[in-house]
């Protein structure tokens, strides 16, 4: 198993002061999303209150874009940059590449908020494809078939992100909620991918005697059914048989989350996030089931996977990863916890309150909104120093 929190490098080393945002993926991404993370709320009310005038996406459709294509995907590439150099023991975007990566991210946050449409277009669906180009090299280059398919996926995320602003522009008939959905499961195959790989490898080393564990079927059964769920989403597939997908997907996922002994980690906030964000998966897949039956709302399923599953596993990766790509203890303090506890609450509250008492709704949003924002807004500032210096241990990364 290829470890993640170590890049091995030639055994040079370098000063510990200076501005080091550019020495590889993870820094400027994660930065740059969880600043985003805490301040797209206080845009979403300028934008609900009329302040914003008429911008290019509006309402909730530019809530979800920016959350999934703009939050997530940034956090997505940032990670896939630093693990692909591990993969591949070749170069992965640094630098003046790295540093146009993240403007033309910038730019497409902020031409969404403009008249602008083409504009907003081109630079958002550029994003994901030029990431893949970028990460396709090394796989090409070191011949890392295993893991072309992370390629393949940002290329469907680009598809999936265009075909959501041809719809916009006029171009398209079909729906760009349809472009969301499959990128949400985009999004939903690659944390099921990463998380299989990495939770049960993080619980036995960070808990001792957890014994962690993964059976092929099971995988096999967790992975092919969220492929599944993508290819029925690119269809428009409804009713029964969606149900039933999403069903026996949860089913698979909470078979293989138990393999990997959660109860054992309560000791260990940086090992029990994780576990906590991976079973909003199946919660999600059980409320989707349940929405396509019509008993729930369609917004209980998606906040479940956007806020519980895709919130919770990125503030716990970018939590570990950054601690072990600059050289800290793996070891999360108070601060981290909190963060932790707060994305936890905002998705209890998100996606139980509203079901549990629709006519407190608002006052839900609100709080789940806040608690988002200060959790994130808590990770940037406390991570600021860490992600814009040098590894502590004086290694190059």
């Amino acid at each position: 198993m290829a470890q993640f929190m170590q890049i091995e490098e030639p055994p040079r080393l370098q000063s510990v002061n200076g501005f080091a945002l550019w020495q590889l993926g993870f820094r400027p991404f994660y930065l740059l999303a969880s600043t985003f993370a805490a301040l797209s709320i206080g845009l979403w009310a300028l934008q609900f209150s009329g302040w914003l005038g008429r911008p290019y996406l509006q309402g909730p459709l530019w809530h979800a874009h920016e959350m999934l294509f703009g939050f997530a995907l940034a956090v997505i590439v940032g990670f896939l940059f630093t693990a692909g150099r591990n993969w591949s023991n070749e170069p992965t975007p640094t630098g003046a590449p790295l540093a146009a990566l993240a403007a033309l991210w910038v730019a497409g946050r902020l031409l969404v908020l403009t008249p602008f449409g083409w504009a907003a277009a081109l630079a958002n669906a550029a994003f994901p494809l030029a990431a893949a180009i970028a990460l396709a090299i090394p796989f090409i280059k070191s011949g890392n078939r295993r893991n072309y398919f992370f390629v393949g996926l940002l290329l469907l995320i680009s598809a999936a992100e265009l075909a959501v602003h041809l719809e916009q522009l006029g171009v398209l008939q079909v729906p760009g909620w349809v472009g969301i959905q499959v990128a949400l499961d985009a999004v939903l195959f690659i944390m099921s991918v990463m998380a299989g790989r990495v939770i049960p490898m993080f619980t036995n080393n960070g808990v001792p005697g957890a014994n962690a564990t993964r059976r092929p079927l099971v995988e096999k059964l967790a992975l092919g059914s969220v492929l599944l769920l993508l290819v029925a989403d690119v269809l428009q597939v409804h009713g029964a048989a969606l149900a039933v997908l999403a069903t026996l997907c949860a089913a698979a996922h909470l078979a293989r989350w138990s393999l990997w002994q959660p109860w054992k980690t309560l000791r260990n906030p940086l090992v029990w996030v994780l576990h906590v964000a991976y079973f909003w998966i199946p919660v999600h897949l059980v409320l989707r089931a349940l929405a396509t039956a019509g008993w729930v709302t369609p917004s209980a399923a998606t906040h479940a996977l956007s806020v519980g599953a895709i919130g919770g596993l990125i503030i716990g990766m970018m939590t570990r990863t950054a601690r072990g790509h600059t050289g800290r203890p793996l070891q999360a303090d108070r601060w981290e916890t909190a963060c932790y506890l707060m994305v936890l609450l905002a998705a209890l509250v998100r996606v139980f309150a509203p079901l549990i008492a629709p006519a407190h709704m608002v006052n839900a949003i609100l709080c789940s909104a806040l608690l988002w924002s200060a959790a994130f807004g808590l990770y940037a500032v406390r991570y600021w120093p860490i992600l814009t210096r040098p590894r502590i241990d004086g290694r190059p990364g």
